[in-house]
Formats: C-alpha cells, sequence, structure tokens
C-alpha cells in the first residue's frame, strides 16, 4: 500500500471521532491553587452549574464518610474514566441529615447523573480540611458488587489535588454511588471539583489504543529510487524486511536456561530483552550481612557487569519493606542509590513495587505515594531514572491502570511493566484474556518504554503463569504473547514505486533493511524509524 502519512491520520481521527471520544491523558501532580477546567468538558456530569471560570464545583450528595454521587443506569462491558479536583475542609462547618442509618445527605444539592450504555474514566480536583493531608479514595457502590478503590489522590489541606481512575462494571447498574473517602478514617471535610465522568464502549477504547500505537509506535518511511544520474524510477521493485524491534518486550528466566538449547531458542525466537527472576537477589549470591557486605556486593556486581546490564532494580519495593533501614539506618536507601551511581554512571536506575497499577487499594503504593517516595529519593541526591510498575494481575482495571500511568507519566521519567503475569487463581484461558488486555495497554500507553513478562520457566512450572509446557508447547498466555509479537512488528513488504519513484509504508520502530531491483540492477541499504509525526525519507540508486 502507498498511503501519505497525512492521508493515514485523518483516516485513524475519522474512525475514532465516528466511534467515540479521543482518551485525554491530561494528569497533574502538583496541588493548585485553583483546579483546572473539567476533563470531557465533565462527561455525564456536564449539565452541573460551573463558576465564571468555568470550573464545576460539585459537591451534590453526601454520605458519611465523605461526599458522593448517585449514577443512575450504568451498564456492563463499558469502560468508565473519572477525575476531579479534591479539596479538604473541617467536617463541623457542614452540616448533614442521618438517612437510612448510613446515608447523610445534604438534601439542597442532591443531584442524579444518568448514564446510559457506558463505560467511563474518572477524574476530580479535591481539596480537603481537618488534617495536614489525607489519602482519598474513590469507590463505587453498586447493587451487585463493591468496587473498593478505582482511584486515589494524597490531598493536602488548602489546595486542590486531581483525582484520576476509573472503573469497568461486571454487571449492569440501575443505582450506583460513588464515594469519596479519607482511608485512615480521620475526620475531615472533603470538596470537590471539576468531576469528570467519561464512558467508553469496549470498542471506543480498542480504538483509542490503536490511535496511540499508531502515533507513537510507528513511522511514516518513503523510499525513493532513482538511476545515477539522479533520475527518480518509476516501476522499481521495492522489499523492505524488519530486522530488529525498537521496543523492548521480554520475560524473566531462571538458571533453568542454562545448558537447554531448547529454551534458549524458544526465547531468542520472541524476545529481545531479559532479565533474572531470583539469580541474582541477595540470598542467591551473598552470604554476608551488615553494610560493608552491601557495599561490596553492590560494587562487586555492578562492576563486573558494567555496560551490560543496563538497568539496575537497587532496592526492590521498598514502598512495602524497611528492612534496611531497620537494620542499617534511616538513609540506607539512599547510600545504596549513591554507591549503585558511582558503580556505573550510565546505567538507569529504578524504583520497582508492586500494587501501583494493579490496585489502588493498598495504602502502601498508591501512585502519589509512589511519586512522594521517588521525589523524596532525587532531593535527597539520588540518581533515579526509572519508573519500575511490577504488573502482577488478578482482574484489571483498565481504565485505572492507564490514569496510574498518566499521573506517573509527568514525571518524564522512563515507565517499565517490570513483571507482568496474570495471577494462577485464575483458568489458562482467562489470564489469556487478562494478558491480552494488559499488554495491549501498557503497549499502546506512550510514556512505557518496555514490558518484562514474569514468566521463567520451571520444572514445577512458573510463578504465577506461564506461557508454555515444559516441552514449550504453547499454552494459552504463549499463544496471546505470539499473537501480539507478530502483530507489533511489520510484516514483509513488497511493491513498487509509482511515477515519482517513490513507495511509502507504515512500520512500526526499529531497525529495516530494504531492497530495490530494477532490470537487472539491484541495491539494498539499511534504516532505522526511531519516531516521530516526520515521514523518514531513504534513498536508493542504481
Amino acid at each position: 500500500m502507498n498511503l501519505s502519512f497525512t492521508t493515514f491520520n485523518q483516516h485513524v481521527n475519522s474512525s475514532i471521532v465516528e466511534d467515540g471520544p479521543m482518551y485525554d491523558s491530561t494528569a497533574y501532580t502538583e496541588c493548585k491553587e485553583e483546579p483546572e477546567k473539567p476533563l470531557y468538558n465533565g462527561g455525564v456530569f456536564e449539565s452541573q452549574p460551573q463558576s465564571d471560570g468555568g470550573v464545576q464545583h460539585a459537591i451534590a450528595f453526601y454520605v458519611v464518610d465523605g461526599p458522593s454521587f448517585i449514577l443512575h443506569n450504568l451498564t456492563q462491558d463499558t469502560i468508565y474514566s473519572f477525575s476531579s479536583s479534591v479539596m479538604l475542609f473541617l467536617l463541623h462547618t457542614l452540616s448533614y441529615h442521618r438517612i437510612h442509618n448510613k446515608k447523610i445527605i445534604n438534601g439542597e444539592h442532591k443531584k442524579v447523573f444518568r448514564c446510559r450504555d457506558l463505560n467511563p474514566g474518572l477524574s476530580a480536583w479535591v481539596r480537603i480540611e481537618g488534617s495536614s493531608s489525607g489519602l482519598i479514595r474513590a469507590s463505587l457502590q453498586t447493587e451487585n458488587e463493591t468496587y473498593d478503590c478505582i482511584g486515589t489522590v494524597l490531598a493536602k489541606r488548602g489546595c486542590w489535588s486531581f483525582l484520576k481512575g476509573g472503573f469497568l462494571l461486571n454487571w449492569p447498574s440501575t443505582s450506583s454511588m460513588l464515594l469519596f473517602q479519607n482511608t485512615d478514617g480521620k475526620d475531615i471535610n472533603i470538596e470537590l471539583a471539576s468531576p469528570s465522568l467519561q464512558p467508553f464502549t469496549k470498542q471506543q477504547w480498542r480504538f483509542n489504543q490503536e490511535y496511540l500505537i499508531n502515533t507513537h509506535r510507528k513511522q511514516a518511511v518513503t523510499v525513493h529510487v532513482s538511476d545515477s544520474n539522479g533520475k527518480r524510477m518509476q516501476g522499481a521493485t521495492i522489499t523492505i524486511e524488519q530486522i530488529s524491534k525498537d521496543f523492548p518486550f521480554g520475560s524473566a528466566i531462571a538458571k533453568t536456561i542454562l545448558g537447554n538449547m531448547a529454551y534458549q531458542n524458544w526465547f531468542v525466537k520472541r524476545f529481545n530483552a531479559a532479565v533474572f527472576e531470583n539469580e541474582l537477589k541477595w540470598y542467591a549470591t551473598e552470604p554476608d550481612q551488615g553494610k560493608a557486605a552491601v557495599d561490596s556486593r553492590i560494587q562487586s556486581l555492578m562492576n563486573q557487569y558494567r555496560e551490560e546490564f543496563i538497568h539496575w532494580d537497587v532496592s526492590n519495593e521498598m514502598l512495602h519493606f524497611d528492612f534496611y533501614e531497620k537494620r542499617l539506618g534511616p538513609n540506607a536507601t539512599f547510600h545504596f542509590f549513591e554507591t549503585a551511581h558511582k558503580s556505573d554512571p550510565l546505567a538507569t536506575l529504578f524504583m520497582n513495587d508492586f500494587n501501583v497499577v494493579e490496585t489502588c487499594s493498598d495504602v502502601n503504593s498508591t501512585v502519589d505515594t509512589y511519586i512522594s517516595r521517588l521525589r523524596e529519593l532525587q532531593q535527597n541526591g539520588v540518581f533515579m531514572d526509572g519508573i519500575g510498575l511490577e504488573s502482577h494481575f488478578t482482574v484489571p482495571n483498565l481504565p485505572l491502570m492507564r490514569a496510574i500511568i498518566d499521573k506517573l507519566a509527568t514525571l518524564n521519567l522512563p515507565i517499565w511493566l517490570t513483571e507482568v503475569d496474570i495471577s494462577k487463581t485464575l483458568g489458562k484461558q482467562t489470564q489469556a484474556i487478562y494478558l491480552e488486555q494488559v499488554l495491549r495497554e501498557g503497549f499502546s500507553h506512550p510514556s512505557v518504554n518496555g514490558i518484562m513478562l514474569w514468566t521463567a520457566l520451571h520444572p514445577q512450572g512458573c510463578y504465577q503463569m506461564c506461557l508454555t509446557d515444559n516441552d514449550f508447547r504453547n499454552l494459552p498466555s504463549g499463544d496471546v504473547v505470539d499473537k501480539l509479537l507478530q502483530e507489533w512488528q511489520t510484516a514483509h513488504a513488497e511493491g513498487v514505486t509509482d511515477e515519482h519513484g517513490s513507495y511509502s509504508i507504515f512500520g512500526f520502530l526499529g531497525e529495516y533493511r530494504v531492497t530495490a531491483t530494477y532490470g537487472n540492477k539491484t541495491a539494498d541499504t539499511n534504516f532505522s524509524l526511531c519516531g516521530g509525526r516526520e515521514t523518514k525519507h531513504v534513498t536508493i540508486r542504481l
């Protein structure tokens, strides 16, 4: 196919405009004096009254633990994206009335929002009083189930903080409650502004993913063929082959791969990145203990593999564990990163943890907790270059996952999904379905720089999810991986140059070889697609 880049983008844009809204990846991590305008003009909240500045103030409905919205006619298999501004206020400044022993309502502000055939994302600005800060959690209660957490924000007193999240209903709901609460139960008051609830059908969500892949993971290239005098040649045969991929997609490996040619051949046929599962962890390589042992370990490992291992997770899962701080002092982690950077200044040092994108119910690893810890490290002189998200999912919440990555992307650091798998509590077919959802979500987000699966193969199986059996026959998850690897590479392209001596394709980023043939003359060359909106031009002379 010989298309212009402009024509291609017009086609992609028109498809999405016809089928629904473009996803808005806007996010904020700073606390602001005034909230921004709502995303999607508020989505299903669009009819709410606005202030003169176009900001929607939406304390429409109260319950015991915080403000809420009543949502009617939410539909199954619809993705809902939510956002809002949040501010905290003193609890005693508001008057409430008790209803049904559980709900406390300010009847004058009650408002019902109707939502039909939708699947939303969520955002809001939040402000609090009664405490210097508070971790505010959004949850959803329907007739059939409770979604414990669909978004969080670490709000500060006296300024507006941005909450972004979302949910996907398992069952349709005629009446649902969207509730905002302080996670530690303290008596603080929460004010919301600029709330947004934007629904997407699954098809619309997929269209948005494909648009992002086409605009951020691919680039147009035009091959120009001319003769030795520079005259453009029509009718020259062009073949283009992708010889390597730019996007790192890999898996964990274990010592079981050593000497196992079948495992090695299977692995290198698919992946362009690898990580040791446990072989470089402390208990596997270092019998000694104490601070001197830590320094020796960091220096010996990083010097030995200097410029070979490009990424290091220096102190794993530090949001959940303080093993080293308890034994070596409160600045232990700062010292680790300083020592690691001195040992290999070119290596990318990662902060890596679980339950960051998998859920927002874990108070130790919410997106703002992650950001606060990372900033603390940076303020103490730590060279922190990468964001690692382990991604051990059970049932993925895709709009929440995307919203969290949107907020992390504001830090302008490389983001990797580092240990992707699906819980073994689910059947293999279900694992495969959810794995495809997570991989598509990660690959389509422009700020995700790489994906690693946590699927190292052992005789007894894998940590949670295997791609193959012990004879390297694909399991359902392996079929998903092979399908996506095929989908996310440029197929062998062949065609002829037009009247201008040109032939164009859209290719995934990476390295290519192009061959031009006209009569008995043949020439070839290599080129790279590295990203960008401009078309890459390659010239071949015969």
